[in-house]
């Protein structure tokens, strides 16, 4: 259970912005058309200025200069495109120090979109309708870092947690030691505060402790584990990360020739990049 100093930081948080949750609102129609989506977000400057720099990136392999939200809604297609609104201002309003974490905004804001890529292009291989589902978790799921990072700041924590990490330990194991709460449990914890469904809020939740998950979500918190550590914020795609994801593809009785394809596959566009 997160301690009142948390709960309280959480209860702070500034509300969604109006676009965020007629987003939200709209993620939850049974048909959804593209142009709704694009009349929302046109509203809101932050939103077209992110999707535009995401769509550019080599990550997602499109051909020309994506210059238009209309066209950029086209090519990320509608589910990719609510992630990256609501990921971009999720971080915006958070917008904490993460230097306990040894990462700033913009090496969590990769991470977040690597993850959500590599879950496109692994789970696109498996089962299409879970892709649509694990896209925006995937982007989402290491918010609560931002929580936690001001609470390890505040009480005098960083060196001590830093140290502890340096030397081998898990971030989860380490969050759970010092502050008693992981990152899964306080992601779950605001999206309930920001009234997020409650399908994303428990796909969350268990992430770092995967043995609680309803048997109805243990499959997604499963592939949102090998998200996390494959991704990890401090080092994404690190040769050690991936081989820790591959053992949890692995021992989650996952195809693990699909995973390492959708990896390569990431891998070479990351390079495109550089």
């Amino acid at each position: 259970m997160p301690s009142n100093n948390i709960l309280e930081k959480i209860e702070s948080l500034p509300p969604l912005p109006k676009t965020i949750i007629e987003i939200e609102e709209f993620r939850k129609k049974l048909n959804k058309e593209a142009i709704d989506l694009l009349n929302i977000i046109e509203k809101d400057a932050l939103i077209i200025s992110t999707l535009l720099k995401i769509s550019n990136s080599a990550m997602f392999g499109f051909r020309s200069k994506v210059e238009t939200p209309s066209r950029a809604v086209n090519l990320l297609v509608i589910n990719f495109t609510i992630s990256i609104a609501i990921g971009g201002t999720v971080q915006n309003l958070l917008m904490t120090n993460l230097e306990p974490y040894g990462i700033n905004s913009d090496d969590f804001m990769r991470a977040s979109n690597i993850s959500s890529t590599l879950a496109s292009l692994w789970l696109s291989k498996i089962d299409v309708d879970l892709k649509e589902e694990i896209i925006l978790p995937a982007l989402l799921q290491e918010t609560g870092k931002f929580i936690l990072a001001d609470l390890i700041a505040s009480e005098k924590k960083s060196e001590l947690f830093k140290s502890k990490i340096a030397s081998g330990a898990s971030v989860e194991n380490v969050e759970k030691e010092l502050l008693g709460v992981t990152t899964s449990q306080i992601t779950a914890q605001i999206f309930r505060h920001w009234k997020l469904s409650d399908n994303l809020i428990n796909m969350i939740e268990h992430v770092d402790d995967i043995s609680n998950a309803s048997d109805n979500f243990k499959k997604k918190s499963q592939i949102l584990d090998v998200l996390k550590t494959a991704c990890n914020i401090k080092e994404p795609l690190s040769d050690e990360n991936i081989e820790k994801a591959t053992q949890k593809v692995l021992a989650y009785g996952f195809d693990v020739k699909i995973f390492k394809k959708a990896i390569e596959t990431l891998q070479d566009r990351l390079l495109e990049e550089e």
